[in-house]
């Protein structure tokens, strides 16, 4: 909505509707729709449409669609009272999950779930989440540690401290001192060794550059945060060191359609529970503000009831 990411190929739409988490009933289908109800209580997701046929989606990464659909982009977003949505790609909710808690799930969930897997780590490993308290990431933190069983370490600013403990890490990392500080402070905690993998759910460089040097051999670093800065190599990334240290940098654009049904599926027995904090739709620039000056704790969902 803001523009802010000048590696997109266009600007987004003058007039364009954002949103791109969004829950709500269905009220009408089209003619021909056989695998949703009127009545049904559904998700919209980032990928509002999705073409099923290409390289991607054949792999089951649907979310990088070479013909693909972005709710609040290309497509009319969730800050509306109605929108519309391909049958074959809204998510039913779980009846035991309540709409505010979902919605997050539906981007921010899925991506760092998506970014889970990819760190490829067994339970009991050690996973390092930046951007720890924040939106994507309070929920990583609760799906690595309870979901899969790995031993988290959690950076961020000190006033998430709190919530990231709560969500489930066993130790946290304030980021802002000094970068030398924080590796030393990383090794420290793993037997002197560093991560297993390192999670950037952070969209600044700087999160970036610090992260590479806390991961041992063999590590990974899944690259999730979108810098909204001009595109830049990562520090650190040099052939000679990362061939001698065997490291691996992988990435996460979104989570597939079956990706978002297993978070929302965990999430309803209780692993995962997002912090919400409910607004209207004036509070919208208010909370964008709070957003692009990362104060925000955990997400805000929009009622527009």
């Amino acid at each position: 909505m803001t523009n802010k990411w000048p590696s997109l190929p266009r600007p987004t739409s003058k007039g364009q509707v954002g949103g791109h988490e969004g829950v709500g009933i269905i009220v009408a289908t089209g003619s021909n729709v056989r695998t949703r109800k009127i009545g049904e209580r559904v998700g919209i997701k980032w990928a509002s449409r999705t073409c099923t046929v290409c390289v991607a989606c054949l792999q089951g990464q649907d979310g990088v669609c070479q013909d693909l659909d972005i709710s609040g982009y290309s497509h009319p977003g969730t800050y509306q009272q109605y929108v519309t949505g391909p049958a074959d790609q809204v998510t039913p909710i779980p009846a035991r999950l309540a709409s505010d808690i979902a919605a997050p799930l539906l981007c921010a969930g899925v991506r760092v779930y998506a970014a889970i897997k990819r760190a490829n780590l067994e339970a009991g490993q050690w996973l390092a989440v930046w951007g720890a308290g924040g939106g994507p990431g309070h929920l990583a933190v609760q799906l690595a540690s309870r979901g899969f069983g790995f031993r988290v370490i959690g950076i961020d600013i000190l006033a998430k401290r709190d919530l990231v403990m709560e969500c489930g890490a066993e130790h946290f990392l304030d980021a802002t001192e000094e970068p030398r500080q924080v590796i030393e402070q990383m090794r420290a905690l793993t037997e002197g060794f560093g991560a297993n993998s390192i999670m950037v759910a952070d969209n600044t460089m700087a999160a970036y550059n610090g992260s590479i040097n806390m991961l041992r051999i063999g590590g990974t670093m899944v690259c999730v945060g979108m810098p909204t800065a001009i595109p830049e190599p990562i520090q650190g990334t040099a052939p000679v060191p990362m061939i001698f240290n065997l490291l691996t940098i992988t990435s996460v654009a979104i989570g597939s359609r079956k990706d978002a049904q297993d978070v929302l599926n965990m999430a309803a027995r209780g692993i995962v529970k997002t912090k919400v904090e409910l607004r209207k739709m004036e509070d919208l620039e208010r909370t964008f503000k709070e957003m692009i000056g990362g104060q925000m704790q955990g997400r805000v969902v929009l009622d527009l009831q």
